[in-house]
């Protein structure tokens, strides 16, 4: 999960700017400021209920180590068609793969 989605988890009507994904960069616009350590925890929350999602799923160790490094399915599909599906593949799918290798 990134910092945008656990904002507006947290406040669905949050205005605001992001920098790089940077909790330090947030410019917020006609809201008021979420503090630092609420998103921290969403964000903590997120990433252990994913963890969870993916232990219940009775993965091999070399599927669950690539399901945690693959980016969320949105940044996925973004980079698909904005770059192509081939790229996708060369550019996120193969390095995972090659790090997570099938035993």
């Amino acid at each position: 999960m990134n910092i945008a989605r656990a904002i507006k988890i947290i406040n669905p009507n949050a205005q605001f700017v992001v920098d790089n994904d940077d909790i330090n960069k947030i410019t917020w616009i006609e809201t008021t400021p979420i503090p630092a350590s609420d998103i921290t925890a969403k964000l903590a929350d997120a990433d252990a209920l994913a963890k969870a999602e993916i232990d219940a799923l009775g993965l091999a160790d070399y599927q669950r180590a690539r399901a945690a490094e693959y980016p969320e399915y949105g940044i996925q599909l973004d980079y698909i068609y904005h770059n192509g599906l081939d790229k996708w593949k060369t550019d996120i799918v193969d390095p995972v793969k090659a790090k997570y290798p099938k035993p």
